[in-house]
């Protein structure tokens, strides 16, 4: 990493900062360590170490409930419906991880977006070299509290947006 030091005046410099980018493998380390705890509100996006949020019991309750209409017979291998739920980070969650989901080629993204009382559906994951990840989600929906949609992993089981928001 390279720093410009303060100079002698006593105002600091601008600084050129390299970000280091991390593996899973190595925040694994971290945490085995003891230098980064299970609990630690931490998440590894795209090799940058994000603070999150802090937990709500929304987010627990849309979760469970996902979980429960997919997870019926069994856990799949990888995941096929991610849902974040939103309180702040809309543009961050919308952009970064969207665009990071695509190029995983998750095919179904949610957002329980908690401020508008509303949930945002992203499906069909296409290229684009303008979005942070060089991919994004090619239909966008966005739901009511009075709207059901179902998860493209299970289409006959049904959620109506509203059992989603507190």
């Amino acid at each position: 990493m390279h720093c410009a030091h303060g100079r002698a005046s006593g105002t600091l410099a601008p600084m050129d900062v390299q970000l280091r980018k991390w593996t899973r493998v190595e925040y694994e380390r971290l945490v085995e360590a003891e230098i980064r705890g299970p609990d630690d509100r931490v998440e590894l996006l795209g090799g940058a170490m994000i603070c999150k949020e802090p937990q709500h019991s929304p987010h627990a309750t849309a979760v469970g409930l996902v979980q429960r209409v997919l997870y019926r017979d069994a856990h799949p291998t990888r995941p096929v419906l991610v849902v974040e739920v939103a309180l702040s980070r809309l543009g961050f969650d919308r952009d970064r991880k969207g665009s990071l989901y695509a190029r995983a080629g998750l095919a179904d993204y949610w957002i329980v977006n908690l401020p508008d009382r509303r949930l945002e559906v992203y499906r069909g994951p296409v290229s684009d070299g303008a979005a942070p990840f060089s991919w994004r989600y090619g239909t966008a929906l966005a739901l009511g509290p009075d709207d059901r949609v179902a998860p493209l992993a299970a289409p006959t089981a049904t959620i109506t947006v509203a059992d989603l928001l507190p």
